[in-house]
């Protein structure tokens, strides 16, 4: 038997629902009304039968759910302090069975559906009823338009807002705890949404807070979120512990939700206060602190030169010297080196002497005191990793020596070689992606960034032949100069026939965010015997 539909009126008994329409395995069609019991057959002359049979196969209905009649009374619930008046209010009944049923209604007010919790104070629940048609818990009490109206995690919490204050204002819980926060009030953002004032008042938990916020979003500024004092999680606690008071105060205290990225003036004070650090580790350079007041933790720090002009060594000299001035662990990501040589040139730094060079004369004791001094500190971690790999790798990496390993510096030698870890159409558009992240990356962890970008080839005379560089010119994108505090070049003419000038290179400081003051800070000059950069006056390098 194929059923044509079912919760059809039927006309003998007057059940409004009870009658239904099928068609059996010889094509007759029946009524059978499940009230009343009648049976009948439909026959051409049956005009009221065959309307609805035409009617029906045309628009087939679905069974209906049924709202179960739930037996039960309003009583009081003392574990949790809650009065009858207040739980009757919402029509809250304590089952014959001892659980406690919430009854949930839909946009019309009607019952739609029961959550029953098997004891008042266990969360575990039965739904009973269409559950896809309840609104809010406790909505239909309230019209739309009102001063305020506070949102609870939970039914109980519902209630006890509304005992704690004097039964007066709306109050509504959302359906089925944080998880579904959000969902649940867009679903019904035009009734929340009308009133002057929406107050959160969720549990304190991580979870809970995470939810209100994400609830506060939605609404801007009408939203407030309650700051629950400890020990409360929750409205309920409050009432349990009988701290009305303690509980309004919070309630009418509660703040306007002000969304991230957006901060009140006048809670600044303790932060400008506080007087500016002007660094937490000098270069090791005079004329370069001068310009830049040396490097500060939480900053990204771009050095840019032309290929081959000793990026890689000044990044050396600088880490050696932090090494030296600070107790900070440092992290190394040469991508264009191996391990070895990474640490072989940091060596070399404390050494006095190119170590990584095969015809470079050295004692044991030499070699050993230069890596005791530098590697074996314990405080430099390095990436072993040769050639590109992906930005995500690259993030993973830097965010662990920071957070695992406490490192408060990292250098990064390039960023040009992550664009080709991947199939990468636009480099433009994978640099913007990779310094928006990195930049992210420093705001989370608070380290010094020390990052190597190359350079575009200019018109005319080349960088390893002596043209100044600009920020113009940084390859592939203006991310690079836009998000850097500080961006800073370097010029050397690798071709001159003088060898004095031809191992000295030019730092010039083409971004500033600190101080506001760019141009050429010093000049460097690099001792092929010695593996080392010295500072020249302006008299000596030229």
């Amino acid at each position: 038997m194929n059923y044509l539909a079912t919760h059809v009126g039927c006309d003998d008994c007057g059940s409004s629902d009870a009658l239904s329409l099928s068609v059996n395995d010889k094509g007759e069609t029946w009524s059978h009304c499940f009230a009343c019991g009648t049976n009948t057959k439909m026959y051409e002359h049956d005009d009221i039968l065959r309307q609805k049979h035409d009617i029906l196969r045309q628009n087939p209905t679905k069974p209906a759910k049924v709202i179960p009649m739930l037996d039960g009374k309003y009583q009081s619930i003392p574990l949790r302090n809650l009065s009858r008046d207040a739980l009757k209010a919402f029509g809250v009944m304590i089952t014959d069975e001892g659980g406690v049923a919430f009854p949930y209604h839909d946009a019309d007010g009607k019952v739609t559906a029961y959550k029953v919790r098997h004891d008042a104070m266990k969360t575990d629940c039965t739904i009973k009823g269409d559950w896809s048609k309840a609104t809010l818990f406790g909505q239909h009490l309230f019209s739309k338009g009102g001063k305020s109206i506070t949102i609870t995690e939970g039914e109980f919490d519902a209630v006890s807002v509304y005992q704690m204050n004097g039964m007066r204002y709306p109050v509504v819980s959302i359906r089925n705890g944080a998880q579904s926060a959000l969902k649940d009030c867009k679903d019904n953002y035009e009734f929340i949404n009308s009133f002057e004032t929406i107050v959160i008042s969720f549990d304190a938990d991580e979870v809970g807070k995470q939810a209100a916020t994400k609830v506060a979003d939605l609404f801007g500024a009408k939203a407030k979120i309650v700051k629950h004092r400890a020990p409360f999680k929750d409205a309920n606690d409050y009432l349990k512990e009988g701290a009305i008071k303690e509980y309004i105060q919070d309630w009418f205290a509660a703040e306007t939700y002000v969304p991230d990225g957006i901060v009140n003036g006048s809670k600044l004070w303790e932060d400008i206060n506080t007087p500016a650090i002007k660094s937490s580790c000098n270069y090791p350079f005079d004329g370069l602190n001068k310009l830049t007041y040396g490097i500060r933790k939480g900053e990204l720090v771009t050095f840019t030169a032309g290929s081959g002009l000793g990026k890689s060594q000044v990044l050396r000299e600088i880490v050696y010297h932090i090494l030296c001035k600070t107790d900070d662990n440092i992290g190394l990501m040469f991508l264009e080196e191996s391990t070895v040589r990474t640490a072989k040139g940091l060596m070399s730094i404390h050494a006095n002497k190119p170590l990584h060079l095969p015809d470079t004369a050295y004692t044991d004791e030499e070699f050993r005191d230069a890596f005791e001094h530098t590697l074996g500190t314990n405080r430099v971690y390095l990436f072993d990793h040769f050639g590109s790999t992906s930005i995500d790798n690259i993030l993973s990496r830097v965010r662990f020596m920071s957070k695992g390993l406490g490192c408060s510096f990292v250098v990064l030698d390039h960023i040009s070689i992550i664009v080709s870890a991947g199939d990468v159409g636009d480099e433009r558009k994978a640099l913007d992606e990779i310094m928006t992240k990195l930049r992210m990356l420093v705001q989370e962890t608070g380290i010094s960034l020390l990052i190597v970008s190359h350079l575009k080839r200019p018109d005319g005379k080349g960088h390893e032949e002596g043209a100044a560089t600009s920020l113009g010119q940084l390859r592939g994108s203006g991310s690079i100069a836009q998000l850097s505090d500080m961006v800073i070049g370097m010029e050397r003419n690798a071709q001159h026939d003088d060898e004095r000038e031809r191992n000295t290179t030019r730092i010039r400081v083409l971004k500033n965010r600190f101080s506001g003051v760019t141009g050429p800070a010093c000049n460097v000059y690099y001792s092929h015997t010695t593996g080392r950069l010295s500072e020249v006056t302006q008299d000596e390098d030229l």
